[in-house]
């Protein structure tokens, strides 16, 4: 008797979500989230820095413990990609290895942005040790949401929450990460998408669906 022919699962398709603080990240992954899901598909969301047992607790001493205001930029570098080097490993490559789609609050361009460009760190080091932490897991689409500096800045401390060290930053550190981001799309058009995010939340969910419907014609099931 001949033995069944076993296929092997598609990959999940990763998506990542990069912006300034502010910029309406949650809620295009939400949207995204209950869409996807309504087609059938299984979704995962994870959250930088985070999304583990060791990634949530370097996540505290990051944004919310007062110890981390005399992190230099260095040690504040090396938290983030160890974080993220946890999450890839523990849970993100597994899931897209099932199947499951991966929307990323955050990946390896906030660093190479935040810290590569906004911080004084030498560039070429800091891209280094993100390849270095996520290995060949890298995001199939990133939506980069863009939007005035100041805005985004004053969007985020309208929210209530603990206390965050980086949404303290001053204003000149937020635009040069918003030209940061816009410099890495100008640099991977390919992946990096550029989105309004001035634009209504539902406007932006269709340019977001409607991007990831010509990125992959043959279905989001793969």
């Amino acid at each position: 008797m001949r033995g069944k022919s076993i296929m092997a699962t598609p990959p999940g398709i990763f998506i990542s979500f990069e912006g300034s603080e502010g910029c309406g990240k949650s809620t295009q992954i939400r949207s995204l989230r209950a869409r996807l899901e309504a087609e059938g598909g299984a979704v995962l969301v994870t959250r930088e820095p985070g999304g583990t047992a060791i990634g949530e607790k370097i996540r505290h001493l990051l944004q919310h413990d007062d110890d981390g205001d005399a992190m230099c930029p260095e040690t504040e570098l090396l938290l983030f990609t160890a974080s993220r080097a946890q999450l890839v490993r523990e849970v993100i490559a597994p899931a897209l290895a099932e199947g499951t789609h991966v929307l990323a609050d955050r990946f390896l361009d906030s660093t190479t942005v935040y810290q590569g460009i906004a911080r004084p760190l030498d560039y070429d080091a800091v891209v280094r040790v993100n390849r270095f932490a996520v290995g060949d897991c890298l995001p199939d689409v990133t939506f980069l949401l863009d939007m005035d500096s100041e805005a985004g800045r004053a969007r985020a401390k309208a929210r209530e929450g603990l206390r965050d060290r980086m949404e303290e930053e001053p204003p000149e550190f937020y635009e040069t990460v918003r030209r940061g981001y816009l410099r890495l799309a100008e640099e991977e058009p390919a992946r990096i998408r550029v989105l309004d995010a001035d634009a209504t939340p539902e406007m932006l969910a269709e340019r977001i669906w409607k991007t990831l419907n010509d990125c992959f014609p043959h279905g989001l099931s793969r």
